[in-house]
């Protein structure tokens, strides 16, 4: 199955309707007509911006993905800068930055690529909380090194729960949609105060990743030759690459079985191999089910989240 991402409304409305006004089709805000504690107020969504917490694990049975922030321990990080408990919701970054307004004050970090923060004129730093004064802009750059950044804000984003979580989900468009220019993210009540931190230090960018692959279920599909290419040689990242999948591009993974197999369940880190023979490894809005061969399960996914097209691949095994 090929990655996608339908675009669905979701609980958000635009900067222009008063508080507590729905989205067309939609309940709007949490608490609409009540008073809230501040507002995010989108003044340039970027590239792909979206809501995200910890996902809602453990509704695979009913076709619902886990979705939630593609490296978790970000996001966790830029909560506790801020004083929220880790699985507050938070804004995903990708790419080319976003500008956004506060309407009340509040505590801010931006933990993840390697990009420019300003709040207001002030230059500010990644993985580092910032005060920002009510009505000031944050402004987060284009990334550098790395593709996604993790926005954290005093109280969480505090859009509806779906199945238990905030979280966008770019493939069945559970949650909020992926963001627009204008809308307007109500916030929660503060739970604590930031911890006395002056910064943290992120890892160096990676130009080349080892992922540690456990061969099956159906490697029995493949062909010896197979077996040594996807092990031996390495793969870039592919530019049709997003949350659902990582698409890599090098050497074909000839099969001995041909036609296709029933549907049957996809993990998260599960590498599938389309027809075309190109390995496709599932991120956080994965399926819940495909039809083509998994050739092996990557045990930690995270690094795929910072991988720019291009990046180099490796995969290290097998194990079973």
């Amino acid at each position: 199955m090929a990655p996608g991402r339908p675009d669905r409304p979701g609980p958000l409305r635009r900067a222009h309707r008063p508080a507590g006004s729905a989205h067309p089709g939609h309940p709007g805000p949490v608490g609409g007509g009540v008073t809230r504690p501040g507002e995010i107020e989108v003044l340039r969504a970027g590239a792909l911006t979206t809501v995200q917490d910890l996902g809602r694990p453990g509704w695979a049975h009913l076709g619902v993905p886990r979705s939630g922030a593609l490296d978790p321990a970000a996001l966790r990080l830029a909560n506790r800068l801020v004083g929220n408990p880790e699985d507050a919701a938070g804004l995903e970054i990708t790419l080319t930055g976003c500008a956004v307004r506060l309407t009340k004050a509040a505590t801010v970090a931006v933990v993840g690529a390697e990009v420019a923060v300003r709040a207001g004129e002030r230059p500010g730093d990644t993985g580092r909380p910032l005060s920002m004064p009510a009505g000031t802009v944050l402004r987060v750059g284009p990334a550098r090194h790395g593709v996604r950044s993790w926005l954290a804000v005093t109280g969480g984003i505090d859009v509806p729960l779906v199945l238990g979580s905030r979280a966008t989900d770019t493939l069945s468009g559970l949650g909020p949609r992926p963001l627009r220019d204008g809308d307007r993210l109500p916030l929660g009540v503060p739970v604590g105060e930031p911890p006395s931190v002056d910064s943290t230090v992120g890892p160096p960018p990676r130009s080349a990743l080892h992922l540690t692959l456990r061969l099956g279920p159906r490697d029995d599909w493949f062909t010896p030759t197979a077996l040594d290419r996807l092990l031996g040689t390495a793969y870039t990242v592919s530019p049709l690459s997003n949350r659902v999948g990582a698409r890599l591009a090098g050497a074909t993974l000839p099969r001995t079985v041909a036609g296709e197999l029933p549907s049957e369940g996809i993990v998260l880190g599960a590498v599938q191999v389309p027809a075309d023979g190109q390995p496709l490894i599932f991120l956080a809005d994965h399926p819940t089910t495909g039809g083509y061969p998994v050739i092996g399960v990557v045990s930690d996914v995270t690094p795929l989240a910072q991988a720019r097209p291009g990046t180099t691949v490796r995969f290290h095994g097998p194990q079973r």
